[in-house]
């Protein structure tokens, strides 16, 4: 069981390797919840990526520094600030996923049709059990 975790895990990385620069994974992770749940504000946002408001502050002053990220001003509360990825930001992800899904394209078309089938057939059932156990996700 370690060894396919451990092959699983290689496999995700080649993924990353198709460089998410500008952007380190932290601010990656915020980009994608941006995308996800356009409109939030900095608290909700904070509770996605599982950290403080303050640490999340950081990372949207440097997204914000890019000219990935917009906080513009709430309509619930005059205080309050909402998030949202700006056209740069959603075309920077845009092309990103283009790049991974092309490398995940070109490596399924070299594997055989049988390993194509039993790699579908594996991940539907992963993805199925991760959807049903909610508190074994990252």
């Amino acid at each position: 069981m370690a060894a396919l975790a451990r092959l699983f895990e290689s496999v995700l990385e080649g993924v990353r390797d198709v460089s998410p620069r500008p952007l380190s994974v932290s601010q990656l992770r915020a980009v994608v919840a941006l995308d996800r749940r356009d409109g939030i504000n900095l608290r909700e946002l904070a509770e996605q990526l599982d950290s403080t408001p303050p640490l999340v502050s950081r990372l949207c002053d440097r997204l914000e520094a890019v000219g990935f990220l917009e906080r513009l001003p709430s309509a619930r509360s005059r205080r309050e600030l909402t998030l949202r990825l700006s056209d740069r930001g959603r075309a920077y992800l845009q092309d990103l996923r283009s790049r991974r899904r092309d490398r995940v394209e070109a490596l399924l078309a070299k594997m055989t049709p049988d390993g194509r089938a039993a790699l579908a057939t594996g991940l539907a059932e992963y993805r199925d059990l991760a959807d049903e156990t909610p508190d074994l996700h990252p």
